[in-house]
């Protein structure tokens, strides 16, 4: 068994702003994949609309009203859906979502994502160097995210 108070965890980001605070290894999981959110009124839980193709994600609201953006296809019509507190929220692989607070009162929410690992990411964008691809790889690296082209290999400036 292993036991974690979120207060003591310290906040983590790639932008350096948001509350974001991984459990995951704190807790020992193996298999799933665990974050708090703190999400000031304005901000995101991440950079923008993306998929994972190997995990499913699921968020539950523990305080405030948070707004999901989704879409399956990535040229499909984007649809709008609010997750109030005690709700929660299933993305189903390659289903494209993005979280964010758009009211006046802070939101707090877990998100917890299965398998552990995601190392399939896409964001839905036309790749400029072919201009095939509906949508764009996502790597995280030590200098930050990586776009790539799927289909052509190209590296995007993001």
């Amino acid at each position: 068994m292993e036991k974690v108070d979120i207060d003591d965890v310290r906040p983590m980001s790639l932008d350096g702003e948001l509350d974001r605070r991984p459990l995951t290894d704190l807790l020992g999981a193996t298999d799933v994949a665990l974050n708090y959110y703190g999400v000031d009124p304005g901000e995101a839980f991440t950079s923008g609309l993306h998929a994972h193709l190997d995990q499913e994600e699921l968020f539950y609201v523990l305080e405030g009203t948070a707004t999901f953006e989704t879409k399956s296809d990535p040229n499909g019509e984007t649809e709008t859906v609010e997750v109030a507190e005690n709700e929660a929220i299933r993305f189903a692989p390659g289903e494209f979502q993005q979280g964010r607070n758009e009211s006046d009162e802070r939101v707090a929410a877990l998100a917890l994502g299965a398998p552990k690992e995601s190392t399939e990411i896409r964001v839905p964008n036309t790749c400029p160097a072919c201009g095939d691809s509906d949508v764009l790889a996502v790597s995280v690296t030590d200098s930050g995210l990586e776009l790539r082209c799927p289909n052509c290999a190209a590296e995007i400036d993001g």
